[in-house]
Parts: C-alpha cells; sequence; structure tokens
C-alpha cells in the first residue's frame, strides 16, 4: 500500500489556479461557475491528503455562504473522511467532490485535467481505479 502525502509541486500551481478562479467567480455572483472550479481543485487534490480535505473545506464554506443545506450536510463527512481516505489511497478517481454525487463513484476526468495530471504528476496511483 502507498501512502500519499503531499501534492507534487509542479500539480500545486494548477491546483491553486482552480482555487483563485472559483474565489474570483463568487465574488462576481458567478456561482455555478465558481463551484465549477471547486470541482476542477476537487479532481486534482484529490489524491493528496491536505488538498483533499482544504477542497471539502471551502465546498462545505460555499454550501454555508450559499445557504444550501444539502451541501453543507454533505461536505461534512467528506470533510472528515476524505483526507484519510487519500492518505492511504483509496479514492474515487474523477469524483468531483460535491454533495450532488455519490462519494464513492469514480467519474471521467475531463481532458484538460487528465493532461495536467498525466504531465505533472509523479503519482500513478492518481489515475487508478
Amino acid at each position: 500500500m502507498k501512502f500519499n502525502t503531499a501534492m507534487p509541486s509542479a500539480l500545486k500551481p494548477f491546483y491553486n489556479k482552480e482555487l483563485s478562479a472559483a474565489e474570483k467567480a463568487f465574488t462576481k455572483g458567478l456561482l455555478q461557475q465558481s463551484w465549477n472550479h471547486l470541482e476542477r481543485a476537487h479532481i486534482l487534490g484529490q489524491p493528496y491528503p491536505y488538498t483533499h480535505s482544504f477542497v471539502h473545506l471551502k465546498m462545505l464554506l460555499f454550501g454555508f455562504k450559499t445557504k444550501n443545506t444539502k451541501e453543507i450536510i454533505g461536505q461534512i463527512p467528506r470533510l472528515l473522511v476524505g483526507g484519510v481516505k487519500s492518505f492511504v489511497g483509496i479514492i474515487p478517481v474523477g469524483n468531483t467532490g460535491g454533495a450532488n454525487v455519490p462519494p464513492l463513484l469514480p467519474m471521467e476526468i475531463p481532458e484538460d485535467l487528465l493532461t495536467i495530471i498525466k504531465t505533472h504528476s509523479n503519482n500513478e496511483t492518481t489515475l487508478q481505479r
């Protein structure tokens, strides 16, 4: 079993770009666009405990800011368990992380993110289902 720890430094700028874009879109009132960027950050950060948990925290805060009870309730267990599952390498690859999708459902990774992951990640387990 391979334990995952930190996100590869080459992947961090892409993850941070998605988080920044989410914040900018939210500030402009573009809620769906903001959420889409959080989902993309989730896909990139999911294999690594800290980044995975951090995106779930951002999703939980999004739920509070938008008064979305379903998202708030759905994010709490994801926030508590997601990082642990990342640490031991047991994740549903490509899952977008929101309460609108089953937490254990593997999903297709968008092509642009797949290219980023393949090019900038040294973690082979990132793409295994």
